[in-house]
C-alpha cells in the first residue's frame, strides 16, 4: 500500500511557484534541499499525504533530461471549492462536468491544474 504521493514538477523559477502554492492554495513547506548546481528543490504539503516538489528545470536538463518535458495533469478537490475560485487569481469559469463543479487555473509559469468541488 502507498503511505503518500509526490508529484515534481519542473519549472523556471522555484521561489515564485512555490509562492503562489502557498499565497493561493495554503501549502506549506516540508522541506528545502539544495541540489549539486546549488539549485534548490522545494517540496509542499498540498493536502495529507499529498506533496509537490519543485525543481529547477535546468536542473533537470542536466541530470534527468528524460523527463524534462513531463508535467503531469493533476485535478484537485477541496471542500473550499468557491473561496478558491475566487482566491486564485488565474481561475477559469466554473463549469459543471456530468455534476461535477470544476475550474482550471494556471501557476505563474502558465502551468494549467483543475480544481474540482470535494
Amino acid at each position: 500500500m502507498l503511505d503518500k504521493i509526490r508529484m515534481m514538477i519542473y519549472v523556471e523559477d522555484v521561489e515564485r511557484c512555490v509562492q503562489f502554492w502557498q499565497d493561493y492554495l495554503d501549502a506549506q513547506v516540508a522541506s528545502v534541499k539544495t541540489m549539486p548546481d546549488q539549485s534548490k528543490n522545494v517540496v509542499l504539503t498540498i493536502a495529507e499525504q499529498v506533496e509537490l516538489a519543485f525543481f529547477d528545470k535546468t536542473f533537470i536538463a542536466k541530470y534527468s533530461p528524460e523527463v524534462q518535458t513531463n508535467l503531469p495533469s493533476l485535478m484537485l478537490f477541496s471542500d473550499r471549492f468557491d473561496d478558491l475560485h475566487h482566491q486564485i487569481p488565474s481561475a477559469g469559469q466554473v463549469s459543471d462536468v456530468h455534476g461535477q463543479l470544476t475550474f482550471n487555473f494556471a501557476d505563474p509559469e502558465a502551468h494549467f491544474f483543475v480544481v474540482a468541488t470535494a
